[in-house]
């Protein structure tokens, strides 16, 4: 009885450490500099969150402890540290980070805070210095080809290879084509002056990304879109380890973030 019960704690201390893991390899991945360790044996973690990553104008350090028992039945032992965080103020955050953790009980969180940070960040700028209004400068002309836009479609059917002198034309193609992963397109939402559009495939090679993305770029709205963003994130099995990348296209940060939680797969999203 006493090693049965030895053998299912190590099994949930394999599988808390892996959670853990995880979670501290997407933190890291999205936020790149912002995420420090401290000490990595003991799990001690660390990230500079702001309102601006370019012209900050409020700061704080997020201090993080994962215990053993985080993220199934405890949550991180965090500190706060900025010197303007006094009072009521911290009180409030602390509330929030607390609430956080409530509302999502045995679920990674990490990611949760810092962007609920950035927010309580955000809105104390917009309040303290509202400032003038910044003149926006013309990012795309309206959107006129909609005809352009990738529409969900079907699987791609196989190819009819047709008469005898064109089978080996056919056939070169249809090697392309069966390296080349089902892409789903996602439906175009447009917000104001600027639409967004979607784009995901399955992907298990660096060969299979770069496939992806030739075809994408096939369509002229695609390739001339005011940012186009994407990231993609393989688990290598023989190596346990990942295999990851991501495109901001001036989007500060934006490539990063679509790592959080990816795996075996490209997302690729176009705004113009």
């Amino acid at each position: 009885m006493a090693s049965s019960s030895w053998g299912h704690m190590a099994e949930v201390d394999t599988g808390t450490d892996q959670r853990q893991n995880e979670e501290i390899e997407a933190m890291a991945a999205i936020y790149g500099e912002e995420w420090c360790v401290i000490d990595d044996c003991a799990k001690i973690f660390c990230i500079r969150i702001s309102d601006d990553i370019d012209n900050p104008k409020w700061t704080l350090c997020l201090q993080v402890m994962l215990p053993n028992e985080y993220p199934g039945t405890a949550p991180p032992v965090y500190q706060l540290n900025a010197p303007w965080l006094k009072g009521q103020e911290r009180t409030d955050l602390s509330n929030s980070l607390e609430e956080i953790y409530m509302q999502n009980i045995g679920e990674s969180i990490l990611y949760l805070w810092v962007e609920k940070i950035r927010d309580v960040l955000i809105q104390k700028s917009q309040m303290t210095e509202p400032g003038p209004d910044v003149k926006k400068k013309t990012e795309e002309e309206d959107a006129e080809c909609e005809d352009d836009i990738l529409s969900p479609c079907p699987p791609v059917k196989a190819l009819n290879l047709g008469s005898s002198e064109n089978q080996a034309g056919a056939a070169t193609r249809m090697v392309e084509r069966e390296e080349l992963p089902p892409i789903d397109h996602g439906v175009p939402i447009t917000d104001r002056r600027s639409t967004f559009q979607a784009h995901l495939a399955p992907v298990v090679c660096l060969k299979q990304v770069k496939t992806v993305l030739a075809k994408l770029y096939e369509n002229k709205k695609i390739a001339s879109a005011t940012h186009n963003i994407y990231a993609y994130r393989i688990y290598c099995e023989d190596k346990q380890t990942f295999l990851q990348d991501y495109e901001d296209d001036g989007e500060t940060a934006a490539g990063g973030r679509l790592l959080h939680l990816m795996e075996n797969g490209l997302l690729f999203f176009l705004r113009f």
